[in-house]
């Protein structure tokens, strides 16, 4: 596949990043490189692909990020996780990396290997947290880095506060961006933004978007990751749970003026968590307005 031309952009214009997750089953592979494909006709400005806990799905990645910057040509960041690795391990799949062509890593503490909710235990020769893995990658040197945030708190940290003094270790330790946690309710997220900024941290904060698929299954992941789910998309999506087009519609607006909402608060960049499937994602770009960009040079032509 050709590399996607970048158009030049104005500072007032969105800017898009998607995540994806290494497939577990032929189904699943096929699936993402389908929504890959079509996904890059939207000229986002770099991708992600995750990381297992302890590297458990440390294989996948790779093979997955190595496509994406050598099939498809895509600005490709590689989550990282310190998790039950010590650092001569972690140093080697920094190396690993390198040689795959990565040059943006995700660097993150990771879940406990014994599952969300249980204690993190860091690996006694290993990097204790995300701050630590940064100033590691900065000693290594020749990789931009991005880092977690969340506007409404780790579902491990006592409050916000805790939580924005470890964004700001990051931060000093030479991260250059953090993407956040996904949120639905904008002055949550504005505020603790205020905050951030008050502690002087500097560094964009990049909001994470999720596009609902499914609202019952939302709600159960939003609850162990710490996401609030607001009362208000119990309405919208009231009655819908067997008319699958106009949830699809409803998911699709709320998502869009979310976004929409943010761009009148000054927020011109947004990390979109894909779920590894197109249509939702594509019709929320629709809806602001982003086209394919073989679509938009042809409009632009007429």
């Amino acid at each position: 596949m050709n590399p996607v031309a970048k158009a030049p952009r104005s500072e007032s214009a969105l800017r898009v990043s998607f995540e994806f997750f290494p497939p577990k089953s032929p189904d699943m592979e096929q699936q993402l490189w389908q929504t890959v494909r079509e996904l890059a006709r939207y000229n986002p400005d770099f991708v992600s692909v995750t990381y297992g806990a302890g590297g458990t799905t440390k294989a996948p990645t790779f093979s997955t990020v190595e496509r994406m910057i050598g099939e498809m040509r895509l600005p490709t960041a590689s989550h990282l996780t310190c998790v039950d690795a010590d650092k001569a391990e972690t140093h080697q799949v920094i190396a690993d990396l390198r040689k795959l062509g990565v040059r943006h890593i995700v660097a993150l503490r990771g879940d406990p290997a014994s599952g969300i909710g249980t204690a993190y235990q860091p690996h006694p020769q290993g990097y204790a947290n995300a701050a630590e893995l940064v100033a590691g990658l900065k000693e290594i040197g020749g990789f931009e880095i991005s880092v977690s945030a969340y506007p409404e708190k780790h579902p491990e940290s006592a409050d916000v506060s805790a939580d924005i003094a470890m964004l700001k270790r990051k931060a000093d330790a030479g991260a250059d961006r953090a993407l956040t946690q996904f949120f639905f309710d904008n002055d949550v997220f504005e505020r603790y933004l205020d905050q951030v900024r008050a502690a002087g941290i500097t560094i964009p904060v990049i909001p994470g978007i999720m596009p609902i698929q499914n609202l019952t299954q939302l709600k159960r992941f939003a609850s162990r990751c710490g996401s609030t789910v607001p009362a208000f998309l119990d309405a919208r999506f009231e009655g819908l749970d067997d008319k699958p087009e106009d949830r699809a519609k409803v998911a699709a607006d709320v998502a869009a003026e979310q976004i929409e909402d943010l761009m009148r608060r000054g927020i011109f960049d947004v990390h979109l968590y894909t779920m590894n499937r197109t249509p939702l994602v594509a019709s929320v770009l629709h809806r602001l307005g982003i086209l394919p960009v073989e679509a938009a040079q042809a409009g632009a032509a007429a």
